[in-house]
Parts: C-alpha cells; sequence; structure tokens
C-alpha cells in the first residue's frame, strides 16, 4: 500500500482545505500549531483542532501513532499530527515536553529563525550550538517519543543535534542549498550525515527555498528531490511542502517577528514582497500534491523509492519515532525499584 503524507504545513484551515485535502488523497498531514505561542496559546490552538475534529470528523481526526496513517487510508480521512516551530510552547520548563506530547505534539523544532533556550536559528551571525537546555530537553523529547526538527536551526547546532541525539532526527521542510542557496536549505555534508544517522528530511515547495523562486518546475523540484535521495538515502526522504495555503500576508509578520523584535523583519523574503510568494503552478494545494510521483519517476527513482517519497518513508520515521523509548523507560523502572 502506497501512502500520500505531507511533513509539514501551515495553512489557514477551512472545510475547503479539509476536503481538497481528501480531493487529493492526502493520508496524514504534520501541521503546524505553535511559532512563538506560549503554552497556554499552544493549547488555545489545539482546543481549536479539537473544535474542527468535532465538526469535520469524516474528513479530519487527530493523528496520534503511526497506525493513524492506516486508519486515516482504511476509513477514507486525512490523519493530523501537531508539531511546533519553536520551543515556545514548553516555555522554560522541561516537564512540559511530556505534557504536549500528552496533548499529541509529534515533532518540535529547537529553534525557529533566531536563537532559542535550546539552540540556535539559522539567521543567527554565530551559531553556538546546543546549550545545556537544548541537550537536556532533547533526552527528554527522546524518551516520550517527540520528534526533534531542525528545519529552521543553524547548521553547527544541526550537527550537533545529530550527534546527541539517541533517536533519529528530522529535518521536515528543507532543501539542500546546494541546489539553492538559502539560510534555512542545508549543506550537503549535513545532509549526508543526517543519513547517516537515520534522519529524515522532507522537501520544500515553498517558493523562498527553490531555485528560481515561484517560476521552479516540476521537474527542477524532482530532479532535486533525486539528488537529495542520494545524499540521504531512498528511505530517508519524504515531502514537507511548507504550504501556507489562504494565509494572510500578516501572518508572515508573526511568522518571522513574533514577540522579538519592534521592527519588521522579512526573514527570506525581499523588502519589496514581505508577503507570501505565489505557491508554483504545479502545486497550488493539497489536490495537486499526488502528480509529484510521476515527476519523481521522470527524475530516475525507481518506483519503490518514488513511492517512499511520497509517503511510505515518513510512515515508517512515524513508527520508529511517536511512541516513548521502551528501553529508557525499562531502566528509568529498574532504577526505582
Amino acid at each position: 500500500m502506497n501512502f500520500l503524507i505531507d511533513g509539514l504545513q501551515y495553512a489557514n484551515w477551512s472545510e475547503k482545505i479539509f476536503r481538497q485535502m481528501r480531493a487529493g488523497g492526502v493520508d496524514a498531514v504534520h501541521v503546524t500549531i505553535a511559532y512563538h505561542e506560549t503554552f497556554r496559546e499552544t493549547v488555545l490552538n489545539i482546543e481549536q483542532w479539537n473544535r474542527w475534529f468535532e465538526t469535520y470528523p469524516d474528513l479530519i481526526f487527530h493523528g496520534r501513532t503511526a497506525a493513524d496513517v492506516r486508519v486515516a487510508r482504511e476509513t477514507g480521512r486525512t490523519a493530523i499530527f501537531f508539531g511546533s516551530q519553536n520551543p515556545s510552547c514548553i516555555e522554560d520548563d522541561i516537564g512540559l515536553v511530556e505534557v504536549m506530547h500528552t496533548l499529541g505534539l509529534r515533532f518540535m523544532q529547537l529553534t525557529y529563525n533566531n536563537q532559542s533556550l535550546l539552540a540556535s536559528g539559522c539567521y543567527e551571525d554565530e551559531d553556538t550550538g546546543l546549550t545545556r537546555m537544548g541537550r537536556a530537553v532533547m533526552a527528554e523529547m527522546n524518551r516520550v517519543g517527540l520528534v526533534v526538527d531542525m528545519s529552521h536551526s543553524g547548521e553547527r547546532s544541526t550537527f550537533e543535534a545529530i550527534a546527541h541525539s539517541t533517536r533519529p532526527i528530522a529535518i521536515t521542510h528543507a532543501n539542500p542549498a546546494s541546489w539553492h542557496p538559502a539560510l534555512r536549505n542545508k549543506s550537503d555534508a549535513l545532509l549526508r550525515a543526517l543519513g547517516e544517522s537515520g534522519g529524515f528530511l522532507g522537501l520544500s515547495a515553498y517558493p523562498h527555498h527553490l531555485k528560481d523562486g515561484s517560476a521552479c518546475t516540476l521537474q527542477s523540484w524532482c530532479d532535486m528531490a533525486a539528488f537529495a535521495v542520494e545524499l540521504v538515502g531512498p528511505t530517508g526522504v519524504g515531502i514537507g511542502t511548507d504550504l501556507c495555503q489562504d494565509q494572510p500576508d500578516s501572518i508572515v509578520e508573526w511568522m518571522r517577528v513574533g514577540r522579538w523584535t519592534k521592527t519588521i523583519d522579512y526573514g527570506e523574503g525581499s523588502a519589496d514582497a514581505p508577503g507570501f510568494p505565489p505557491m508554483p503552478d504545479w502545486f497550488r494545494d493539497n489536490r495537486d500534491l499526488a502528480a509529484i510521483r510521476d515527476g519523481l519517476r521522470a527524475a530516475g527513482l525507481d518506483q519503490t523509492t518514488a513511492d517512499g517519497v511520497m509517503g511510505n518513508n515518513w510512515l515508517t520515521f512515524f513508527e520508529q519515532s511517536f511512541g516513548a523509548d521502551t528501553a529508557q523507560s525499562e531502566e528509568a523502572r529498574r532504577a526505582a525499584e
């Protein structure tokens, strides 16, 4: 069975988009529920998702385990997996890692673009690597089954996360920097290390991360995907589109500015166009996702590898990542006896 999974979206969610997911046959999506939100603000976002789950039970449901992806396929729905693009949701309290996992969080970035309490973001002038709290929080994330996501982190911080984590980490939405230089895209050396560690790369379709931006062709993107497979390995690559469908431009200000500055931070955009760039014409919404498969085959990937990139690889990663670390749990039980 071949699955269709998107490893990152931040849409302006609505019944229209949920129906587009179903029209596109999308089995699972990792959705951002927090950028700069505090714990309580993140809980409010979860409350909103609970209302959507209640209102549209025939379209979507809250995914918590990899098995839920199979349930989604069997019942004709889309499983929604929660993630945070910043550790702000745990504030400065390591105990909130397990609480957030209990509430359904399955991915958490150690940084957004800036320095956090845990690591350095990709926009900082100096990447000082993991902090003391970062190492402690990562160990706790490993224990409970909360995926370490380094999509917006700096190079040194990401290398250290790969080395320090006892579970494979993910970069859920980025591309090779050698294909297109962007601060958030990752070096070939880093992507090779990610693959050697069993980690995972979700490839982005967000125009600022693409060669030729909004004019990037499907074939160019798929050729890039084939190159990423060479770097990371055939089972360690998937899709993480970073689709921000129907979001107003004001949301870009929240994503890039949050509460940390009084001025506008244009981030990956230009000062002339601070809003969302148009998506490439081959990926406007979830109904276009499945068509990427043919482009991957045209780029030279065999059927098994193409099916892996489309979703089967993500499913395997979910199976390995979302449960508690039984070895650590057993060790803790013995220590308590």
